[in-house]
């Protein structure tokens, strides 16, 4: 959804979004649909960015209160946390809005400053999610340090960028670090905290059993011993439904491919 639209707006105007990539979507909207419906969209793509920053210091703040400050004062009441819980929603709102100057400063367009800083956080969730459903040796240990050293990856890459629109530097490790694409980049951090994952997992015991039933694949068919006997339970997926999500899946892969064929 976020790709298919710039490639449409390139293929129709290649002129208006060579000049500036991040007007493609405004470029389509004005271009290709009626008065009417022009303003419609842009009142729901507004609202939908109110949907999700709301949901996103939501959760923020939920975190920052249960998992730190809750720690830090168990006895707090529940209008000290809620109270907390606004606070920290009007610091990341402060932050969020001291950010922005820096955007520039990784790239002057807007969707690759989105994936770049994606890039440098999801690998080494994503190595901890991948690795963690396909195989059960893999510990909190492993998983914890590979967080750690996939963050530190990630943020000394992101802070030499920015830096180095003023400091220019010329050491060469630090310029590998920085003139590297930022896919490559992540696949790199990829296979760094996948190591990582996977040797400090070996040199701890493996998890117990009963807390990874349900939570791998080799695991997905063992029962859980619960107490609770009238909690629901989720029917198993049947031989026709399976069929059903393999087709649709290969549809949209088939179908996204197409689109990018058709408008490359």
């Amino acid at each position: 959804m976020l790709v298919l639209p710039g490639i449409i707006a390139y293929a129709l105007f290649p002129d208006q979004v060579k000049e500036k990539p991040d007007y493609a979507y405004p470029t389509l909207v004005l271009n290709l649909l009626p008065t009417g419906l022009v303003g419609l969209v842009m009142a729901a793509l507004l609202a939908a960015v109110m949907g999700a920053m709301s949901s996103v210091f939501n959760s923020a703040s939920t975190l920052v209160t249960l998992d730190f400050y809750k720690k830090i004062r168990p006895e707090a009441s529940e209008r000290q946390l809620v109270n907390f819980g606004r606070i920290a929603t009007g610091g990341m709102v402060l932050l969020g809005l001291l950010w922005v100057p820096f955007i520039h400063l990784l790239s002057a367009q807007l969707y690759i400053y989105l994936q770049s800083v994606q890039a440098y956080i999801s690998p080494p969730i994503a190595a901890c999610f991948v690795f963690g459903i396909l195989w059960p040796r893999l510990n909190g240990q492993g998983a914890i340090s590979s967080l750690l050293v996939g963050f530190v990856l990630g943020a000394s890459r992101f802070v030499f960028e920015v830096l180095d629109k003023t400091a220019q530097y010329k050491s060469g490790a630090i310029r590998w670090l920085v003139d590297m694409n930022f896919l490559h980049y992540a696949i790199f951090m990829f296979v760094v905290c996948s190591v990582v994952l996977i040797g400090v997992s070996m040199m701890y015991p493996a998890p117990d059993k009963k807390k990874i039933v349900g939570l791998t694949f080799a695991t997905v068919g063992e029962k859980l011993d619960t107490t609770d006997v009238s909690a629901p339970h989720l029917a198993k997926e049947t031989k026709l439904e399976h069929a059903m999500n393999v087709v649709f899946s290969l549809a949209l892969i088939a179908t996204v491919i197409g689109l990018w064929i058709r408008f490359r």
